[in-house]
């Protein structure tokens, strides 16, 4: 019988990955042009993905909800880098100081994933658990391959919110409920 898939051991091949083409970039800013667009497919794939299935699973089944609101603040600030750096020169200096600061932010964020909410995770549900959420986890990336930074829909915004424990999302539209995610 196959090894069933566990969505914490996902999630941390993605944050691997990412780690990887960070390292790329930064060695090698030539390519810069390339492996920009698949980092900010991966990322923002992995992001959608984990606010749709794993975010609400670890808030209500596992118990990680200050941790899931800091959570979903990171994503948010990293989809905000990511869209700036989209236009960026890849190859000035400003290009330089906006993957720093998205690279350590990034990197704060998975330290803090990989400490906190994962193990809580892994310690609190199931492994069956894990296994469906990692199905969903992997549906959900596929799906949002190629989103771009900026463009979530006003469902996708609303799940955000309810990750961070912002409240009176329904009555809002979706320029509103990115306004209140963005902290204006």
């Amino acid at each position: 019988m196959p090894k069933k898939l566990d969505v914490v051991e996902l999630i941390t091949q993605d944050h691997r990955e990412v780690e990887r083409l960070f390292e790329l970039m930064k060695e090698h800013p030539e390519q810069r042009p390339l492996l920009l667009p698949v980092m900010t497919s991966l990322l923002m794939a992995h992001s959608r993905a984990e606010e749709m299935h794993v975010y609400p699973a670890a808030q209500q089944e596992a118990g990680e909800n200050d941790e899931i609101a800091h959570s979903q603040e990171e994503h948010q600030e990293a989809e905000q880098m990511l869209e700036r750096l989209q236009h960026v020169d890849p190859m000035s200096s400003d290009f330089d100081r906006l993957l720093s600061e998205l690279v350590n932010a990034v990197n704060e964020h998975v330290q803090e994933e990989e400490n906190t909410v994962l193990p809580g995770m892994r310690e609190r549900l199931s492994d069956e658990r894990r296994d469906e959420l990692a199905d969903a986890f992997v549906a959900a990336r596929t799906e949002h391959l190629g989103a771009r930074p900026g463009e979530a829909t006003k469902e996708e915004l609303a799940r955000q919110a309810q990750n961070a424990g912002v409240s009176g999302t329904s009555s809002m539209n979706k320029s509103e409920i990115s306004d209140r995610l963005r902290g204006d």
